[in-house]
């Protein structure tokens, strides 16, 4: 069942958002409000989230209170990496927590917390671990990013790929199962009360594989997406469909995000919506199919 709408992903990350243009965070804050509005329209007891900020800024907070989009919203998700690219230590969680507690009342999540095993798993479960230990007593929900390995042919979702070097590659190694399906020492480790983060593609063949790991590691909270740009492909409602009847039996956070190219004030997913009502129908209509009022499964 769906538990909470997420509206967006990362919005003050350039690989998620394009703030060059959108300087005086106008545009998001209208999108994210009427987004909110749509959601609240059709089920007015769904919890609403804002886009897991990434990296976490209280100035970025405090803006978007200022815009009123804190008013739309229920929680404050935050995303943290501090192993692989953040410039802080593990062990400043807390601190991270009580630097957004401090310019607003919501309740966080940290909807992405997680380590590549990319020098070595034995890094990845220290870091497993220590997350669990820190955060799990402070927040409600913390998602592990991620279940699976990103495959070696597929793009991670970055602005400058490959230039980006090391960084970009520890894209690959965040799951806690190899991409040829094998478990990583972490999958043993993984803790009772933690969710996990994993977006599945347009008709990803690993769906099924997924809800079995899901099961195997007993995680109760997920978080997932629907890209309103993948929306617009062929067959797109019965990928959405299937995708959501599979994932039904957890507590799922849905994620909306990434632009159509032909909605967007330029070509690319970064990219502000030329009408935000664009995505607040997107919203609606991902609300209504997945997480109205009453609802028992995804799909009638």
């Amino acid at each position: 069942m769906v538990e909470a709408v997420m509206l967006w992903n990362e919005p003050n990350n350039l690989s998620h958002w394009d703030f060059s243009v959108d300087q005086k965070w106008e545009k998001f804050a209208r999108m994210a409000r009427v987004g909110a509005q749509a959601v609240r329209s059709v089920n007015p007891n769904l919890k609403i989230v804002l886009g897991g900020t990434s990296p976490i800024d209280p100035k970025f907070i405090a803006l978007m209170n200022a815009h009123g989009v804190l008013d739309a919203v229920d929680v404050v998700a935050l995303h943290g990496f501090p192993l692989d690219w953040n410039h802080w230590s593990i062990h400043d969680w807390p601190q991270k927590l009580d630097e957004i507690r401090a310019v607003t009342s919501r309740p966080i999540w940290v909807s992405e917390a997680g380590v590549s095993s990319f020098g070595a798993e034995e890094v990845q479960v220290f870091g497993l671990e220590k997350t669990a230990e820190l955060l799990l007593p402070l927040v409600e929900r913390v998602h592990w990013y991620s279940l699976f390995d990103l495959p070696p042919t597929w793009p991670a979702t970055t602005r400058h790929k490959e230039a980006e070097g090391s960084s970009y590659y520890r894209h690959y190694y965040m799951g806690l199962i190899r991409a040829d399906g094998s478990p990583k020492l972490a999958a043993s480790r993984f803790p009772r009360g933690m969710g996990i983060c994993q977006w599945f593609h347009y008709e990803d063949p690993r769906l099924e594989s997924g809800v079995e790991w899901l099961r195997r590691l007993g995680v109760q909270y997920l978080r997932t997406g629907l890209s309103w740009a993948d929306s617009f492909r062929p067959n797109a409602e019965a990928w959405f469909d299937r995708q959501m009847q599979a994932l039904d039996e957890f507590r799922v956070t849905l994620t909306l995000c990434f632009t159509p190219e032909h909605l967007g004030e330029a070509p690319h997913h970064t990219s502000p919506p030329k009408s935000p009502e664009d995505f607040a129908r997107f919203a609606e209509w991902a609300t209504q199919r997945y997480a109205r009022v009453g609802s028992v499964s995804c799909v009638m």
